[in-house]
């Protein structure tokens, strides 16, 4: 008898505790959520779980809000497993989910996919990436919710040190003075078959002998280098002045994204000296560059550099972005349609660039290669061998979408 009376105490001082709440932070942050759905920041949003009898009691506020911005929510007691929100509904708990449009139905398709699936790991990334998007997130806050929810890993978690290009030549000596006394680049390191020159900051070129390499020497370049200077008019004066060759001459147009040059070396790879402007594509790019500071060359305060874009060409760019953005972890700084711009490291960037529209195209084969230093080489190197499905992958290095080979150290 005394437990029935104890019993029902607790569930009239439960009522009362519903009754008093006054939701205010549940309801600013539905009103926040209901906004940005309606503005189309966020394809579908969720409201804070509650319990039912909450619930009940939110729901005149609720259709306020969605009534006030033009938007739908229905009530979900069965949120799916995901790797993004693993425990999103405790028992005995729901969730408002506001849509606009057909977003309601992209969700109920992706909840059926979930039901369905094997519930391999594979599956679950797909899965919770795609909740991700539904959500309105960005590929970096997507990959750090799974990273604290499964062994998925990026690159940035084995801490990237910078970038640097690899470049192979018949005359290595020739290409070695070519950017060593007409660029004024700095000699870091010299060996019997290779020169590694400092851009700026973390950003490097190594020139390697053709002749020790795994390389012909008949594969096309395939790739670009941009050499980012505030220093256009000097730079331009003075490769016309060394008879260097201009294969796109300087052309302005200051109400544009940027502007520049491009140059050719000794054997042919591609130089680009470039200058980017305050433009909507740009938004992200300038402050990055901006915390910069011009790294002077041995031509003098007039020939800087602040960082480097490394150019390459991908017949189909969706992978491409795919395998950047979601296996590397790297963020987008700036995106010019057929031309994606991402930020390696304090100074160096690596863009990706539809082959049928840059000033180089796709191919198979290519004469160039790329090395990223690692803080934890060996670590990223487990990651991959504990994850890789591709048993011809070599050690230490693997091709990307567009075959490029990338090393890691």
């Amino acid at each position: 008898m005394k437990t029935d009376v104890w019993f029902l105490f607790l569930l009239g001082f439960l009522s009362v505790a519903c009754q008093s709440k006054t939701f205010e932070k549940e309801s600013g942050q539905v009103e926040s959520f209901a906004e940005m759905v309606a503005a189309g920041v966020k394809p579908i949003a969720l409201g804070s779980p509650m319990r039912s009898a909450e619930l009940d009691l939110f729901m005149p506020e609720a259709e306020r809000l969605a009534q006030k911005y033009q938007v739908e929510f229905i009530r979900e007691s069965d949120f799916p497993k995901n790797l993004l929100f693993p425990n999103a509904l405790q028992e005995g708990e729901e969730v408002l989910i506001f849509y606009a449009g057909d977003e309601l139905a992209a969700y109920q398709s992706l909840k059926s996919s979930i039901e369905n699936s094997d519930g391999s790991l594979a599956s679950q990334l797909k899965n919770s990436r795609r909740l991700g998007r539904l959500l309105g997130y960005p590929v970096w806050k997507i990959n750090e919710l799974i990273e604290q929810n499964s062994p998925f890993r990026d690159l940035e978690d084995f801490g990237i040190l910078g970038q640097e290009l690899n470049w192979y030549y018949q005359d290595l000596a020739r290409a070695k003075a070519f950017y060593s006394q007409k660029i004024g680049l700095k000699l870091l390191v010299e060996t019997e078959s290779s020169a590694t020159f400092e851009i700026a900051g973390d950003s490097r070129l190594v020139l390697y002998d053709l002749s020790k390499s795994p390389y012909e020497g008949s594969e096309p370049k395939s790739v670009a280098l941009a050499l980012l200077t505030t220093n256009l008019d000097s730079w331009y004066a003075h490769l016309q002045a060394e008879n260097i060759p201009v294969k796109y001459p300087l052309k302005r147009n200051h109400s544009g994204p940027h502007d520049g040059f491009v140059a050719v070396d000794p054997e042919g790879y591609l130089l680009e000296f470039e200058t980017f402007y305050q433009h909507p594509e740009n938004e992200g790019l300038i402050p990055e560059l901006e915390k910069l500071s011009p790294q002077e060359t041995s031509l003098g305060a007039d020939f800087s550099f602040v960082g480097s874009i490394t150019w390459l060409y991908y017949k189909d760019m969706l992978p491409a972005q795919q395998f950047m953005e979601e296996n590397l972890g790297l963020r987008l700084s700036a995106d010019q349609g057929w031309a994606k711009i991402y930020r390696l490291s304090s100074n160096s960037y690596i863009a990706l660039v539809d082959g049928l529209r840059g000033m180089n195209s796709f191919s198979e084969e290519k004469l160039a290669d790329l090395k990223i230093s690692l803080q934890d080489p060996e670590g990223w190197e487990e990651y991959l061998q504990s994850t890789s499905r591709d048993s011809s992958r070599k050690s230490g290095s693997f091709k990307d979408s567009g075959l490029y080979t990338i090393y890691f150290k």
